[in-house]
């Protein structure tokens, strides 16, 4: 006598389909602040960047200028409530477009109940392990003066990182943190970046690897690789990892 347990009872009968959200295909959610610089390919506000559809929500309120300068102070009820909005539509995961944001990162995990991917600075440890020993992860960001330990910290980053900013540079800075214009000289912002990685390698030679903590700088990764010779990842790279596994990719049997 067979006494084997039968196999659990499929989840969804075939041909009925299971709902309970407000809208599909889209499994990832996207917290944004309230700017209007330019986003270009390659940003993470442009959605043409994503080769898969994202949700995005816009936390009122929350300017590059009081979350980057102001350390998003008074803002974190806010960004747990678009959060909850975005699980709601049907984000099955959610991320942020400032790194500056790992402050809230076990706050919007615990509230949102969804895997949650606060900063690209969660991936400084992933990539300090890959790296030989005696070199190190250097992190470039759009404002070094109030990229605190804290926030490091709170992406699972060593509080002695190397940091370099672009707060000195004439155009990258002033357009998406102090909102001066709304245009932008891409040429400019370009070398704004450029210079903030040369000031940091000359300081730390030791650096082996960049990561971008701003998510305005995926679209200058590649200049930056072709410039230095060092690998350069950012929101970009982490995204599409976080993405995939939402969605793993189906391989012939």
């Amino acid at each position: 006598m067979n006494t084997a347990p039968s196999p659990p009872a499929p989840l969804v009968r075939p041909g009925i389909a299971r709902g309970g959200k407000a809208i599909y295909g889209a499994p990832l959610g996207i917290l944004m602040l309230e700017a209007r610089f330019p986003r270009i390919p390659g940003d993470m506000g442009n959605a043409e960047t994503w080769p898969f559809p994202v949700l995005y929500r816009v936390v009122r309120g929350a300017t590059p200028e009081r979350v980057v300068l102001g350390g998003a102070n008074g803002l974190l009820p806010d960004f747990l409530e678009a959060a909850e909005e975005l699980v709601a539509l049907g984000a099955e995961a959610i991320t942020t477009n400032c790194g500056f944001l790992s402050l809230f990162q076990r706050e919007l995990a615990e509230r949102a109940k969804v895997p949650v991917a606060t900063s690209a600075l969660m991936q400084v440890p992933w990539v300090q392990a890959t790296l030989p020993p005696g070199r190190r992860v250097g992190v470039l960001t759009v404002c070094a003066a109030t990229l605190t330990p804290a926030h490091l910290a709170a992406a699972g980053a060593p509080p002695d990182t190397p940091v370099a900013g672009t707060e000195d540079g004439r155009e990258f800075f002033r357009v998406l943190i102090k909102a001066e214009k709304e245009d932008l000289d891409v040429a400019a912002a370009e070398q704004d970046i450029l210079d903030a990685a040369r000031t940091l390698l000359a300081r730390h030679p030791e650096v082996g690897a960049l990561v971008l903590e701003c998510t305005n700088m995926p679209p200058y990764a590649a200049v930056l690789r072709e410039a230095l010779g060092l690998p350069v990842y950012d929101i970009h790279s982490m995204i599409r990892w976080f993405h995939i596994g939402l969605r793993p990719r189906r391989f012939p049997r």
